[in-house]
């Protein structure tokens, strides 16, 4: 387990200002369970299915997200900063769990980013889903292959992005021991932003008539 007063992003913050030795940093990056280049020294052979697992069940979280964000409609610019804010933050909820429970199963960074892309992707299937039965079940051919393309590339490609944010640093965070990290934070308003812009083109498109599925 990563339990730790500095965790890896403090200590590879302390390094690269020279505070720590080569020698320190590799002895602090052991105690955490972990190499130099941040993989993980071992682990158990069901952590990686269960990672999956739970990066697709989190994911649900999102959904309700979603649905929060339709209940919440009447507002103009909900599609366009609500929707973002709230789906992002909450598509990534099995990742969470991993942090605390199992951040074993978590091989790196970009292991992190494939797990949360994952996760967009389950999202992405699932809405496009609910808009073709449920919101459009009139929809012809075209119309399903667009939601169950572009809106689902969007969602996994934004959820890739905060994935390579997410650090043991947000759950120090949330727990009160660190500030929020720079990191996260940059890549998920990177994510945000890419689904802002995705959802302000759909509905100029959709208003211009350029996107016409009757």
């Amino acid at each position: 387990m990563r339990e730790s007063s500095l965790n890896e992003e403090a200590i590879t913050s302390l390094r690269r200002r020279g505070l720590l030795s080569a020698e320190a940093y590799k002895l602090h990056l052991a105690a955490l369970g972990l190499r130099p280049d941040g993989s993980l020294v071992s682990q158990s052979p069901w952590l990686q299915p269960l990672a999956v697992v739970v990066a697709l069940a989190g994911s649900i979280f999102g959904i309700i997200g979603a649905v929060f964000q339709e209940i919440q409609s009447g507002l103009l610019l909900a599609p366009f900063i609500a929707a973002p804010l709230i789906e992002e933050a909450l598509k990534p909820t099995g990742i969470y769990i991993l942090l605390v429970r199992w951040p074993r199963a978590l091989l790196g960074r970009l292991h992190t980013a494939a797990l949360t892309a994952l996760a967009g992707l389950c999202f992405g299937l699932i809405e496009s889903y609910v808009y073709v039965t449920f919101y459009y079940p009139e929809g012809k051919s075209d119309y399903v292959l667009y939601r169950f393309t572009v809106p689902v590339l969007m969602h996994t490609l934004a959820s890739f992005i905060v994935g390579l944010g997410l650090t043991r640093g947000v759950i120090d965070w949330a727990a009160g021991r660190a500030p929020f990290p720079k990191r996260t934070r940059n890549f998920y308003f990177a994510a945000v932003g890419l689904h802002a812009v995705y959802n302000t083109t759909a509905v100029v498109l959709v208003l211009t008539g350029v996107l016409d599925f009757d």
